[in-house]
């Protein structure tokens, strides 16, 4: 017989071994910057040009005249307080009727989303100047046909020049397809029916569920849906020009025709309030959410939802079972 080779307590792979793989270096995208640079040039050549029209006067040279007498002139800051006042009142009562209505079609059958989202839809198919000429219409009942009720001091009480309440319901109109579509985004990344019912299991009322649970969780799609109706809201001419109301957009029309350079100035001004206002909003949907109240009580679980049942339960440790 053939005498057996001793194997080795360590045997050797004869196999070869593989370099290591070198990282690839990123390669500078200069494309982006170009994307960026025509971006920026095509948004801040117009603002530029806008500014030096502005300041610039042909045989004076430089004066800031235009910007100096903004606060002076006569009805800047009654229409500006003025669409400040409508702008808080539409994003007021937009989000109370688009949010319970969003959360209810959530909990509910699937079927009302496409209804709901139909009629909030609508506004971007009616052209204001048909909107406009429906609310001139019914406005007009008043005289003719409820002069002698009760009611013709309602409609009175809604075309008050100091607070047209007609020009809220009018703009709550226009802005639901924005309000609808930045909650419905940030509905559809929450599972609702899910902290309702934890919240609900642990006493919550339905008011607190809406207040502590489920607005916390939509504080970056509320500042988009009030920030959208804003900027609606400061640049809207068409409705509250035909009904015969000032507010800030109709006031720099106005201007126009006597002081084109204080117009131009004015529109500047109405941008950086409106930036200013966006980044206001843009730090409240970026804070951080609402405290939590404290443990044991229903409603401090309510708000924690089952994340804080999940954790409180204790972790077993190996060899003391």
């Amino acid at each position: 017989m053939a005498a057996l080779t001793p194997l080795s307590a360590n045997p050797v792979s004869t196999a070869p071994v593989a370099a290591p793989a070198k990282t690839a270096r990123p390669r500078p995208r200069y494309w982006r910057g170009a994307v960026l640079t025509v971006a920026g040039l095509y948004f801040l050549t117009p603002l530029i040009s806008s500014f030096v029209f502005t300041v610039h006067v042909p045989g004076q040279g430089l004066t800031f005249a235009a910007y100096s007498g903004i606060l002076s002139a006569d009805g800047f800051t009654e229409s500006l307080f003025l669409s400040l006042s409508l702008a808080a009142a539409t994003i007021a009562l937009a989000l109370l009727l688009v949010v319970p209505a969003l959360v209810a079609v959530r909990l509910g059958p699937p079927r009302l989303r496409a209804v709901v989202e139909i009629v909030c839809m609508l506004p971007l198919v009616v052209p204001p100047i048909a909107l406009v000429t429906g609310i001139a219409t019914v406005l007009r009942w008043g005289p003719d046909h409820f002069s002698r009720t009760p009611l013709y001091q309602t409609f009175l009480a809604v075309q008050n020049e100091s607070f047209p309440v007609v020009l809220v319901l009018a703009y709550t109109v226009l802005a639901l397809p924005f309000v609808h579509r930045s909650l419905d985004a940030g509905l559809r990344a929450v599972d609702v029916p899910t902290l309702v019912e934890a919240a609900r299991n642990c006493g919550a009322g339905r008011l607190y569920v809406i207040l502590r649970v489920i607005l916390p969780n939509l504080r970056s799609s509320l500042a988009g849906a009030s920030f959208l109706t804003l900027a609606l809201v400061l640049g809207e001419y068409t409705v509250a020009s035909l009904l015969g109301f000032r507010p800030f957009a109709v006031w720099i029309v106005s201007v126009s025709g006597a002081e084109a350079r204080m117009s131009v100035a004015v529109s500047l001004l109405s941008l950086l309030i409106t930036w200013a206002l966006l980044l206001v909003l843009s730090r409240a949907g970026s804070g951080p959410s609402a405290g939590v109240p404290a443990a044991g009580s229903a409603s401090g679980a309510a708000a924690s939802g089952p994340a804080t049942t999940a954790s409180a339960a204790p972790t077993p440790v190996p060899g003391k079972e």
